[in-house]
């Protein structure tokens, strides 16, 4: 199914929700017209009439729409939108950016400066992918990274507030107030809580995952890895607080993080690195359905789905991850796979297969 904004099939989402289908789980959102109320397509409650339901393809355009978020699916534990990613380099790269706070402080224009386009430029390119302004995907942003420490961790009110990168305390309770008509202390979970330090949060991905083959290269990279837990010191030049964070492979679809920061208003840079590391937001489905189409790569992918790139803790590259490419010996071979180039190097590289042993494969096949 096509998720981009402007191609989004109604009739499609539709039967996906009524089925509860999990392989669209973050791909779309549906809004119901009657309830005011946006729902994940897995929604155990029972799926309304066709009639009452729109779709759209993030949270930001259902919020921007006027429907708030609903308390039992929790759109806000939906896998990343790994659905779009690919689809606009700029797009991927203004997302990275908000997600480190980009408009938390700053504006669409400045945002536009740094990724080298117009400020309407921009607003079109998020319009067609995402179906929202940019303030709009940051302001969600915003509230649903709120409304998972409400419910996951023990911070109180004005460190949610705080570490969510809202700009002040009364602000976020008049968001909370406008979007869901109650207080957001009102939102968490009546429930026993034992505190050991830090900030706890479960961050999603898209099975299938192949942890040991992360794990591997994050050692082999040098990263501190002990057992499966990964681990990383805080530098405030970078990190904007000192402090640690650590991650583990959790339940299946989920990743356990724990950030113990100086300052929480560092939390949604080192979560968005985090994501980054551990690639959470690609899409298995699609990485996999395009790469197969090369013969040489078929056999690599089905015998290993799920494969991640490892993902630089601080990342200054022009080009989206998933679309870089080292062995330059592959280029003309890897255009067919874009944009998902690095993952089909990745494949290769695993299987000890170089660009110029495809080279070599084909010279032969042509003299033959």
């Amino acid at each position: 199914m096509e998720t981009r904004a402007d191609t989004l099939d109604q009739e499609a989402c539709y039967r996906a929700a009524l089925t509860r289908d999990a392989r669209f789980d973050g791909r779309f959102f549906g809004c119901v017209k009657t309830t005011g109320i946006y729902c994940r397509p897995v929604c155990p409650a029972r799926t309304p009439n066709r009639q009452n339901m729109i779709f759209v393809v993030t949270a930001a355009a259902a919020e921007e729409a006027g429907f708030r978020a609903c308390l039992r699916c929790r759109p806000e534990t939906a896998p990343d939108m790994g659905a779009w990613r690919g689809t606009s380099n700029t797009v991927s790269r203004a997302l990275s950016l908000i997600e480190q706070g980009a408009l938390d402080e700053g504006d669409v224009d400045a945002l536009a400066g740094r990724l080298g386009v117009g400020e309407r430029q921009l607003r079109r390119l998020f319009r067609q992918h995402l179906g929202a302004a940019p303030v709009s995907v940051a302001q969600t942003r915003r509230v649903l990274l709120a409304k998972a420490l409400i419910q996951e961790s023990d911070l109180s009110m004005a460190q949610v507030a705080l570490a969510s990168g809202f700009g002040s305390v009364r602000r976020f309770n008049e968001t909370f107030q406008a979007l869901y008509g109650r207080a957001p202390s009102e939102l968490r979970r009546r429930r026993d809580r034992v505190s050991d330090g830090g900030v706890k949060l479960s961050l999603s991905y898209r099975p299938p995952y192949d942890w040991e083959a992360m794990l591997e290269a994050l050692v082999a990279r040098g990263d501190r890895v002990t057992g499966r837990v990964w681990s990383r010191d805080l530098a405030l030049p970078v990190d904007g607080a000192t402090g640690t964070v650590t991650a583990t492979p959790g339940q299946p679809g989920r990743l356990d993080v724990r950030v113990e920061a100086s300052d929480l208003k560092a939390l949604p840079g080192v979560l968005a690195r985090v994501r980054r590391v551990f690639d959470l937001s690609a899409d298995p489905e699609a990485i996999a359905r395009d790469l197969s189409a090369d013969a040489v790569l078929r056999p690599l992918v089905e015998a290993r789905p799920g494969l991640r790139l490892p993902g630089a803790w601080v990342d200054a590259g022009e080009d989206a991850p998933s679309d870089r490419l080292g062995d330059e010996g592959l280029a003309a071979r890897a255009e067919a796979w874009r944009p998902w180039r690095a993952y089909g190097a990745l494949y290769l590289g695993l299987a000890g297969i170089t660009g110029a042993d495809l080279m070599e494969r084909d010279d032969e096949k042509r003299a033959a």
